[in-house]
């Protein structure tokens, strides 16, 4: 089990993602983004038309599906029951229910246990994002960091990602979508997006990709050296 591990969370549009694969790139480390296990359950649900407030039900697709996800920060690949979903998963229908679906216990347990299995399996330090890390995850981890933003810089980014065109009103739309999610992944019962008593706050919002990547290296080094 290797000891050189970076929890990073935050909300969504913070940046974690791109974040962690060029910070695990630079370190010479493994990732693992745990928001798109959540996204592989939520898509498997979603196939199996499932309501989702049907809680027992939700927790019982997501007991048998089965992930298997890459840790290369190179080479991102997820497959639910032997299917590549690593596009689907991106889809407006799983982005609209993936906060009532990693919101069921059950679910997260599950996850939580494979997130563990694969910190403990790894050989190389390891970068490893979402919303409960630092808290739930990896509550021993040295190294926890809270990535946070302005709702006008997080809502610009997502858009962007999608269209690097996107309109004003586009941008709007994301901003109020991703207040929503804050809401539901904030005021959840079980493990609540929040950051860890020890976490680092980093503000991204003024702050290049680049400029955040080099100061969570920094952070690895002074730790783990």
């Amino acid at each position: 089990m290797t000891t050189r591990t970076l929890a990073l969370d935050g909300p969504a549009g913070s940046g974690k993602s791109s974040v962690s694969r060029e910070v695990a790139q630079r370190l010479g480390w493994v990732m693992l983004d745990t928001g798109a296990m959540y996204r592989a359950i939520t898509w498997a649900v979603l196939q199996a038309n499932i309501d989702l407030d049907d809680h027992l039900a939700v927790a019982q697709e997501a007991h048998n599906t089965t992930i298997e996800i890459t840790t290369d920060p190179g080479n991102f690949v997820i497959t639910a029951n032997g299917e590549d979903v690593t596009s689907a998963i991106r889809s407006p229908e799983v982005s609209a229910a993936v906060s009532a679906v990693s919101a069921v216990p059950q679910v997260r347990e599950l996850l939580v246990q494979l997130q563990r299995e694969a910190v403990e399996n790894s050989a190389f330090g390891i970068v490893i994002e979402g919303r409960d890390i630092g808290t739930v995850v990896l509550p021993d981890s040295k190294l926890k960091v809270f990535l946070t933003a302005t709702p006008e810089a997080r809502a610009r980014r997502r858009s962007l990602e999608v269209d690097p065109l996107a309109s004003i009103e586009t941008i709007a739309q994301t901003q109020e979508e991703l207040h929503l999610r804050d809401a539901k992944d904030s005021g959840r019962e079980h493990s609540p997006l929040k950051p860890a008593p020890d976490s680092q706050i980093l503000d991204t919002s003024d702050l290049s990709l680049e400029q955040v990547v080099e100061q969570l290296v920094i952070l690895a080094h002074q730790t783990y050296s």
